[in-house]
């Protein structure tokens, strides 16, 4: 592999060493299982068929575990070759777990494919300073352990790679080490020198050096990972309902009044659901009846008509142009648009009479409508992805790269797990490979290896079970999944609710519920978000389901933004709230680094988000501590239990900590009296200060 030193920083590390390059037998010597065993490699994906991915600044333990025979130490280093060539070198730590793992924290700083390899080797200065220290001090083999030591300064003093004062300082250690006039506290001066020890941890005598196999991590754009987003249907915003109940549709130019108050708020994206013809035949009314009134939108999932399929835009939002002028007002403000991708056809779709191959044809000649049984959507005809595979593909890919030449860069896919994964292999890394910078988020509610196969295969992003795991122990268990077992590939955009779905803790959790998923949301994930009238708690749903009454599927929605935070009731400035410590705190926009604590109580949910000085991008580390009463109807008190350990504090040590909704400060250690009152301030969002 070309490589060219690094001259200017590709990385953030906990622990980067000076550069050394391998030898050439050594560069030859790829192994998994050499001299020094290595093994069980992280960042890696089930199968290890895909690569495991991270984001720009994003802190990514890499961890192997290794070991040797006998009691001789051994050292791990990480060699990192970013995108562009550059190389560096990093020292990992034994964890000291009794599994033989070592880790080390890098953050990769370039977009694109960094290739990764572990190296062990025989650490043989720490196996002398282990050995002389205890046999200098019982008066066991002195004059042997002296010379040993002094045979390795000597071996390392003539390595030209060291700095002269270094040479200089280990020529001195050598000679007192081997001088007859030095006795034995003398000796373990030099066997116990702080300095001495960091020179060879800079630069360790190696021996027995095998190197792992090369393995590859994608790293994407930071938006991949991190981000706040908030949905709205543009037909909504700036409709108008006329005396005799008729009403005109929002545009996109009314939409685009909308823009300052999302943004406003602190989101970065602004997620907009289908924006195409909506079929007439078979039409949805309102609340999902069947039969649609003169003057019912129609659910804007069914698309197509006779003004056109997926490359149009439904003629009451505007044209191609005030869609671009919309994107384009969208990122005056400092947001992005993603656009619902939506593979499906109303039953007037052009492709329907263009392309019939495209669809199930049943037995008596009908063309089979999506269906999740007993439920059937009459105004939606599946794709069938079998029959002619390869111009489907075609068509899928044409229309990506239009609303990508539109200005999308991002993608809300629906119901992807109805579609052939290979299907999505193909489309994702044909279009990352023109455009690195497009997302795909995947819409899949299901089976855990369906979700993970598709962040696997190539999706930046996916929905998740959050919406469902309410409880202290349910979020115990999410929370711990999503940032330790899957988050090598899989990142969850935590949104609070759907227009789809309104969970029963929403519907009757009252205005508490809201604060608190919300606040468990931006602070959990590097990624969440809301769908518009989360803010004003609408959370009537529809009688027997999950979902809002009189929901915008299926009609306009009338709403005063401004009104409702002027009057006191709107959730709006709490999550702009939530929004600036997001971008205050940059340990609240990482996956990875969270820790679960205890509380006595079985609705007290605790955990900490930490960011190490070294591998953050203003060089001071950074912590949260989140302590949310999951409980709506209540208030609770208990005992918090911390391992500060988590966020560089030992045990026992006090720490001051601010609450950042509040302003409140505290004296914090390892256990801590709080009450939290659901109808006041049902969260403590804590910045803990004086962390490493």
């Amino acid at each position: 592999m070309a490589t060219k030193t690094r001259t200017e920083a590709s990385v953030r590390s906990t622990a980067e060493i000076p550069l050394r390059p391998a030898t050439p037998w050594q560069t030859d010597q790829v192994t998994t299982a050499g001299r020094i065993p290595l093994t069980l490699t992280q960042p890696s994906t089930p199968g290890r068929l895909f690569p495991p991915k991270a984001f720009v600044g994003e802190a990514v333990p890499f961890g192997v575990t290794a070991f040797r025979e006998g009691h001789d130490l051994i050292g791990v280093h990480l060699r990192l070759f970013s995108p562009s060539g550059a190389e560096s070198l990093h020292r990992l730590t034994a964890l000291g777990d009794g599994f033989d793992r070592w880790s080390v924290l890098v953050a990769p700083l370039e977009q694109g494919t960094w290739t990764f390899r572990f190296e062990g080797f025989a650490d043989d200065f720490a196996t002398w300073e282990h050995a002389a220290d205890l046999k200098i001090a019982a008066g066991v083999d002195v004059p042997l352990m002296r010379e040993m030591g002094a045979l390795l300064f000597d071996r390392a003093r003539d390595e030209r790679s060291r700095p002269n004062a270094e040479r200089s300082a280990l020529e001195a250690a050598a000679a007192t080490l081997r001088d007859p006039e030095v006795g034995v506290e003398g000796a373990l001066a030099v066997v116990r020198d702080p300095e001495i020890a960091a020179f060879f941890a800079e630069r360790p005598l190696q021996s027995l050096v095998t190197i792992g196999a090369a393995k590859e991590l994608l790293v994407e754009r930071e938006r991949a990972g991190v981000g706040a987003w908030y949905e709205f249907f543009p037909r909504s915003e700036g409709a108008r309902r006329f005396k005799n109940g008729t009403v005109k549709s929002g545009t996109f130019r009314t939409a685009k009044k909308r823009l300052p108050g999302v943004a406003g708020m602190g989101f970065d994206v602004v997620y907009l659901p289908p924006i195409h013809p909506i079929g007439r035949v078979n039409r949805k009314g309102r609340n999902n009846t069947l039969e649609a009134l003169p003057g019912d939108p129609g659910s804007p999932y069914a698309i197509g008509a006779a003004e056109g399929g997926h490359d149009a835009i439904h003629p009451e939002l505007g044209t191609v142009a005030d869609f671009r002028s919309f994107v384009r007002a969208a990122e005056k403000e400092g947001l992005e648009v993603a656009l619902d991708l939506a593979l499906q056809a109303a039953p007037d779709h052009p492709w329907v009479t263009e392309h019939p191959e495209w669809f199930t044809v049943l037995p008596d000649g009908t063309i089979a409508y999506a269906e999740n049984p007993p439920k059937k959507y009459q105004d939606i005809y599946p794709l069938n992805f079998d029959t002619d595979p390869e111009g489907i593909y075609a068509e899928m890919l044409r229309i990506v790269r239009y609303w990508i030449a539109q200005g999308v860069k991002i993608f809300r896919v629906d119901n992807p797990h109805t579609k052939p994964l290979q299907f999505w292999e193909w489309l994702i890394a044909t279009v990352n490979a023109e455009d690195p910078d497009v997302i795909f988020l995947a819409e899949a509610f299901t089976r855990p290896a369906v979700m993970q196969s598709l962040a696997m295969v190539g999706f930046q992003q996916s929905y998740s079970y959050f919406t469902w795991r309410n409880t202290k122990e349910e979020l115990e268990e999410f929370l711990s999944s999503i940032s330790n077992e899957t988050s090598d590939f899989m990142r969850p955009n935590l949104f609070v609710n759907t227009h789809d779905i309104l969970t029963q803790y929403l519907q009757y959790g009252g205005r508490p519920a809201y604060k608190i998923r919300a606040a468990i949301a931006a602070t959990a994930g590097a990624t969440y978000g809301v769908y518009a009238g989360y803010e004003l708690y609408e959370n009537v749903a529809r009688p027997g389901s999950e979902e809002n009454i009189d929901n915008e599927k299926y009609e306009f929605k009338f709403r005063d933004w401004e009104k409702a935070e002027a009057d006191g009731d709107s959730l709006a400035p709490y999550l702009r709230r939530l929004n600036e410590i997001r971008r205050a705190h940059p340990a609240l926009r990482q996956l990875r680094g969270l820790s679960v604590h205890w509380s006595d109580d079985d609705a007290i949910l605790v955990y900490s988000k930490h960011l190490p000085a070294a591998v953050s991008e203003s060089g001071v580390a950074d912590t949260i501590v989140v302590v949310a009463n999951v409980d709506p109807h209540s208030a609770r008190q208990t005992m918090v239990h911390l391992d500060p350990r988590a966020f560089g504090i030992e045990p026992g040590e006090s720490f001051e900590v601010e609450d950042l909704i509040t302003g409140a400060t505290w004296t914090w250690s390892t256990s801590n009296f709080v009450r939290l009152d659901s109808f006041t301030e049902p969260v403590h969002i804590l910045h803990v200060k004086g962390t490493r």
